[in-house]
């Protein structure tokens, strides 16, 4: 194992959530302050204890303008801030930034939160024209670049192209998902889904269809994180961050010039995962994967281990459970509990980072999984926003 000195050292000792919804209404400042207030409250600090603030905006808000870090310093009226920046988009990266702070001394607590905030190009009413809408919500980019979702429909086709995989395999990780957040309030669409009913719905760019692509919603996380030590003496049993990755290669600059599915940035952070941790795969009770376009939850439960190069369609049929309507991977390890990013809405991690802390200090009511003790998360897609981490339990506590 590679020495990781920041190893468990970090943990995250508050949460707060405002839901999520596709309805509008409110103000990024206002999902994001309300978010973050809960965290504080929910660590047992006040304002005066928090001294670090990062930000991380989600993909539908970049083109409004923020409530960056400086602006929550002066929302929340924090006393006095060491240390604040303002974070990617995808929740590992803010989240090491924090971590780093700590761990370095420039502050003692730091509040993290993500926010998004449907564009009127990533709206309800720009899904129902899938041109209008282009890339992701922006149609500032040429129909020629292939980037963001035409990216990934071009690499998905690929991949079914070159492997035993079907588009029924991509409806399970979209049927998994609406399974698990039927039961879970906080998600934006909790009607139950069939593979039916995602096979008939309308193909925007093949194979990705509206099922494929993660939900544009309104909605923050935010989170507190200090040194373990500390706490434990606070209010909650802390979650600990046992490792925490992100990773490149040559060609992340632009999505087009990935040289082949073979090796991205999905291969950098698996290997820094397992090669920085104590604990493997086989210890994961919970895993979070990342299912902004359900092609790229395929790609990693191979690059993590669980299967080979193109197996991913064999591993969800061998791992599908019928009479639940759901992935358990050996019978025992459920995969994006709260739903998901195509269910409970396009968090970009942040909602997978909230649910895996209530689930490992046992706070996750009704949806607890009995004796979650270590989370996998393996956050972003294959080009420059591959992340990931391990989470445990505090057992010291």
């Amino acid at each position: 194992m590679t020495h990781n000195r920041i190893q468990d050292q970090i943990a995250i000792a508050g949460v707060g959530s405002t839901g999520y919804s596709r309805k509008g209404g409110r103000t990024a400042r206002s999902l994001a302050a309300e978010a973050a207030v809960k965290a504080i409250r929910d660590a047992g600090l006040s304002r005066a204890d928090i001294d670090g603030v990062v930000s991380s905006a989600g993909m539908g808000s970049w083109t409004i303008v923020p409530p960056g870090a400086t602006e929550m310093v002066a929302m929340l009226r924090l006393p006095e801030v060491t240390y604040f920046a303002d974070g990617n988009a995808v929740i590992v990266s803010p989240l090491l930034d924090a971590m780093h702070a700590l761990y370095s001394g420039a502050c003692t607590a730091v509040l993290v939160y993500h926010y998004n905030f449907r564009t009127p190009f990533n709206s309800a009413k720009a899904a129902a024209d899938p041109f209008r809408r282009n890339i992701r919500g922006y149609d500032s980019l040429p129909p020629e670049n292939a980037r963001n979702a035409a990216a990934y429909a071009a690499w998905a086709s690929r991949y079914l192209h070159e492997n035993p995989v079907q588009r029924e395999h991509l409806g399970r990780i979209a049927v998994n998902s609406r399974t698990n957040a039927v039961g879970n309030p906080l998600a934006a669409m909790r009607t139950p889904l069939t593979l039916p009913d995602y096979l008939s719905a309308r193909m925007v760019r093949e194979p990705l269809g509206m099922l494929d692509m993660d939900l544009p919603v309104d909605g923050a996380e935010a989170f507190v994180l200090t040194t373990t030590e500390r706490a434990r003496d606070l209010r909650q049993v802390p979650v600990l961050v046992h490792n925490a990755s992100q990773g490149l290669v040559e060609t992340a600059g632009d999505e087009e010039q990935l040289g082949s599915l073979a090796r991205h940035g999905q291969d950098v952070v698996a290997r820094q995962l397992w090669a920085r941790s104590e604990r493997r795969l086989a210890d994961a009770d919970i895993a979070y994967i990342y299912d902004g376009f359900s092609f790229i939850s395929l790609s990693w439960l191979e690059k993590l281990g669980w299967c080979g190069p193109g197996e991913a369609g064999k591993f969800l049929e061998d791992h599908w459970r019928d009479e639940q309507n759901r992935l358990l991977i050996d019978g025992r390890v459920p995969v994006n509990p709260q739903g998901g990013m195509l269910s409970e809405g396009g968090t970009q991690g942040a909602g997978f980072l909230r649910d895996a802390v209530h689930q490992l200090r046992g706070t996750a009511g009704e949806r607890q999984i009995d004796g979650a003790r270590t989370a996998l998360l393996a956050i972003g897609g294959f080009f420059y926003n591959s992340q990931g981490a391990v989470l445990v339990r505090d057992d010291a506590r």
